[in-house]
This record gives structure tokens, C-alpha cells and sequence, in this order.
């Protein structure tokens, strides 16, 4: 048993140890990495989004180990009903009396795979779980692990049979990370490591290796909580969130809550890289990932080919920066 974690440089440099650990098995999205380490700093949700076979399983199974995690994975189909997510009460002929037996939401790290195939009843048990950390039935309310993140997947390029999230759920998840196909030189080398040997259902042979526990990155978390944050970087965020309200190509800007949301996100990077001050780099470096799935574009807009990172990059260029 190694000694606990005790300063915040010591969970630092675990912390990128972890994602070291990671890029053991998964090549090509550091991005993504770093974007689910943040997620559990800031005790937020993420909506992983990539098309077929860009490690999207992969890397919340090896986040999961490298940090001593709990980790289930469910996947979402059209007749999944919301007790197959959180739990629900059977009768245990051996007692005769009807028990609880919990669902997959009862675990440190849920994958959530392609949450959009599932009616909104079911989507809605699961995001109820998730802003709630709990799940009442029968009258008895019951505390979800913690930490607990939810990990949820879409397919970008199947629409058929599903169901797309709404707004007000979307505006549930602190980060929607993109996964891209990785550039040639790290699909050769993720096909090199697989030549080699290397099987994505033996972690332990590719030499992952458990680095934090649960109660070091509950320390971590309290750390990055405590990540300062001057009037003038708070009233920059505050402008930002105004003019994507006022920009002619949104038609929806951000909520509140993605504002708090981008706070939080914002100073887990900001301790995460050594700081112990809010800068506006950190929070223009969080800002694509927290809003991305916040906001909607003006129909107009989608006809003209306009992406929505490409808004938000121009609202950032726009807002005055504080010196």
C-alpha cells in the first residue's frame, strides 16, 4: 500500500501520470484525456461524440483503472426501460418481501453508450440520476457513489431510430468532447501497439497502472475548488454568456448554469496546469468544449454551413479581454 497523496503538487503530477497511463492504450485523443480529467475536477458530466471506433469505450474503461474506479457500461437501446438504468424493486422469494436491487447507475464511471437510441423517458431516469446524485424508489431515497460521472456517447452520423436529447438535458453535461479520427502518425502507431500485441480487453498486459484513489481525487477536487477567481475574470465570463445570447447566428445562447459550469471547468485547468488564479486563457481554453452542445444555431445559419465552434470562436475575438 503506497503512502496517500498529500500536497496539490504531488495530485498534480498524479493527475498527469494518469494521463500518461492512459495514452498507454488509447493514441490520438489527448484531448479528450485531459477533457474526462477535468470532468471528474469539476464533478461534471461528458457527452463523448465521434463515430465508430475512435476508442470512446476504451477510454473511460482505462481513465476508470488508472484511478481505481468502479466503471459499468450500458447500452442504450429502443425498449430500455428507466429501471434498467437506475434500479428497481424485485420480489426475493427467499425472504418473501420485495428488495432493491440497484441499476448501473450505482458506480463510479457509467458509460452511457449511444444515450439518443433510448426513449426520453429512459434518457430522462438517467439525467435525473445524474443532476440529483441519487435515485428514490419506493419512497427511499438512495445516494449514488461518489464520485460519479456519466460518460455518454453519440454517433454523429446516425439519426435513424433515435432520439435526440433536448436543451434542458443537454444543458446537463458540463463538456461535450469531440473525438476525431486520429492523424496518420498516431493511427500507425495505435496499429503498431495492436501488431505488437496489445488487446484493448487486457489492460493489464499494456502495462496501465492504477495511480490515484477515489479519496486522493476527492482531494484533488477540493484543491481545484479552491482555484481563486478575480471580479474582472468573473465579469469577462459574464460578458461572454451575453453575447452569445445577442449573437445574430445563435438562436439559443448559454443558460447559467453553463456559465457556473464554465467556472468550474475553468479553474479544474486552471489548478490542473499550476495556477492558483483564474486567468482569461483558462476560461477561453474551456469555453468550446462547456458550451459546444449549449447552444443552437439560427436555421439560416445551418443553411449557410456555419458550425457552431467556429460562433463561439468569433464571440471570443469580440469580448473585451481584462488586462
Amino acid at each position: 500500500m503506497t503512502d496517500p497523496i498529500q500536497t496539490d503538487a504531488e495530485l498534480r503530477d498524479a493527475l498527469n501520470r494518469v494521463r500518461a497511463e492512459v495514452g498507454k492504450a488509447v493514441v490520438g485523443q489527448d484531448g479528450a484525456i485531459t477533457g474526462l480529467i477535468i470532468a471528474l475536477l469539476a464533478d461534471g458530466h461528458v457527452l463523448l461524440e465521434g463515430v465508430p471506433g475512435v476508442a470512446k469505450t476504451l477510454l473511460v474503461r482505462t481513465l476508470s483503472r488508472t484511478l481505481r474506479l468502479e466503471t459499468r457500461r450500458l447500452q442504450f437501446t429502443p425498449d430500455l426501460m428507466p429501471g434498467d438504468v437506475t434500479g428497481s424493486l424485485a420480489y426475493d422469494p427467499r425472504s418473501g418481501e420485495f428488495a432493491f436491487r440497484e441499476g448501473p447507475v450505482f458506480t463510479n464511471l457509467l458509460l452511457a453508450d449511444e444515450i439518443n437510441r433510448t426513449p426520453p423517458k429512459t434518457q430522462s431516469a438517467l439525467l435525473e440520476a445524474m443532476e440529483e446524485r441519487q435515485v428514490s424508489a419506493d419512497g427511499v431515497t438512495r445516494p449514488l457513489p461518489d464520485p460519479f460521472l456519466v460518460a455518454a456517447t453519440q454517433n454523429p452520423i446516425e439519426y435513424e431510430g433515435t432520439y435526440s436529447l433536448p436543451e434542458a438535458q443537454l444543458d446537463r453535461f458540463l463538456m461535450k468532447l469531440v473525438l476525431e479520427v486520429p492523424e496518420r502518425d498516431a493511427e500507425f502507431a495505435m496499429l503498431r501497439r495492436h501488431a505488437d500485441g496489445f488487446s484493448p480487453h487486457d489492460l493489464a498486459a499494456a502495462g496501465v497502472e492504477p495511480v490515484l484513489s477515489a479519496g486522493e481525487l476527492a482531494a484533488a477536487r477540493a484543491a481545484a475548488g479552491r482555484v481563486g477567481a478575480s471580479d474582472d475574470v468573473l465579469a469577462y465570463l459574464v460578458d461572454l454568456a451575453r453575447a452569445t445570447r445577442r449573437a445574430p447566428s445563435l438562436r439559443l445562447g448559454v443558460s447559467p448554469r453553463a456559465a457556473t459550469g464554465l467556472l468550474a471547468a475553468a479553474k479544474a485547468w486552471a489548478w490542473l496546469t499550476g495556477y492558483d488564479r483564474l486567468t482569461p486563457d483558462h476560461v477561453q481554453a474551456m469555453l468550446l468544449p462547456v458550451w459546444r452542445h449549449r447552444v443552437q444555431l439560427r436555421p439560416e445559419a445551418e443553411l449557410e454551413g456555419v458550425a457552431v465552434d467556429q460562433v463561439l470562436r468569433g464571440i471570443v475575438q469580440q469580448v473585451r479581454v481584462p488586462l
